[in-house]
């Protein structure tokens, strides 16, 4: 299953029923688990662990050298999951220190073009549109969705199921369950399509998100108290309990609306 026109470095650990194809470049100290199939000029470069049954298409760079005047040379890692599809092009750089390293969950589809920088993590179940640009230190939860073009700016968190329409640059967190638009970045609703689909969030739940979204953005009032509202107004649950613990994690810091602290 390995094409003799392939480079595969004697320190590769490759599974059984992996097809590397002509012109493929598989460097030192790489795993590559049972299924995956890495097309015709697509590098796996040390450091990396690939999961099972990836696709990982022409031209696409997986474990990059991190694009970081911190990162010195040493020895790092990039990870990535379990049925996922790298496409043409996508870069993924791997982490700057020993410790953690970037991160590529399960079920993700990375489209063309796009870039993953180093010591990112993207959960799983997640789309990229082509060329969506993904600094340093991100962070993706469940089930997101970034259109075409999108940039996220280095160190930003993104919550679970969120959508960010094409083109759109954020240079702030996102809470979860949203969908963000437009330049600069405005929140655009709940991204009740989705949750909706094959009974993942049931009705309530959904309105629920809307509720507390109302108090965030739509009532002008400080973030603080919004949450002060959402706490008497919105059922707890995994809804409600979700926004809170995001936003509160994150120092009340939000894209769409502009920082004021309690005082």
């Amino acid at each position: 299953m390995i094409s003799k026109l392939a480079y595969v470095d004697p320190s590769a650990k490759i599974a059984e029923n992996v097809k590397i194809h002509p012109f493929a470049f598989i460097d030192k100290d790489v795993e590559i688990d049972e299924g995956c199939e890495i097309m015709p000029y697509a590098s796996i470069i040390r450091g990396t662990r690939m999961g099972k049954n990836n696709k990982v298409f022409q031209g696409a760079v997986v474990g990059a050298d991190p694009q970081d005047f911190r990162w010195k040379g040493g020895f790092t890692y990039c990870y990535i999951g379990n049925n996922n599809i790298i496409r043409e092009q996508v870069i993924i750089n791997r982490g700057v220190n020993h410790e953690g390293g970037t991160r590529i969950g399960d079920h993700n589809f990375i489209m063309a073009e796009s870039h993953i920088g180093h010591d990112s993590v993207i959960a799983g179940h997640t789309v990229l549109g082509n060329g969506v640009k993904i600094a340093g230190e991100v962070q993706v939860g469940e089930c997101c969705i970034l259109s075409n073009a999108v940039i996220l700016n280095e160190g930003i968190h993104v919550g679970e199921w969120v959508f960010v329409k094409g083109g759109t640059r954020i240079s702030n967190n996102v809470p979860p369950y949203i969908i963000m638009a437009h330049n600069p970045a405005v929140y655009y609703g709940v991204n009740a399509v989705l949750m909706g689909r094959k009974d993942h969030f049931s009705g309530s739940e959904i309105e629920s998100a809307a509720k507390a979204y109302r108090h965030i953005f739509q009532t002008q009032t400080s973030l603080y108290n919004a949450l002060k509202r959402i706490e008497t107004d919105v059922e707890p649950g995994r809804i409600r309990d979700g926004i809170l613990d995001f936003i509160r994690a994150n120092n009340l810091r939000i894209a769409g609306i502009p920082y004021y602290d309690e005082d």
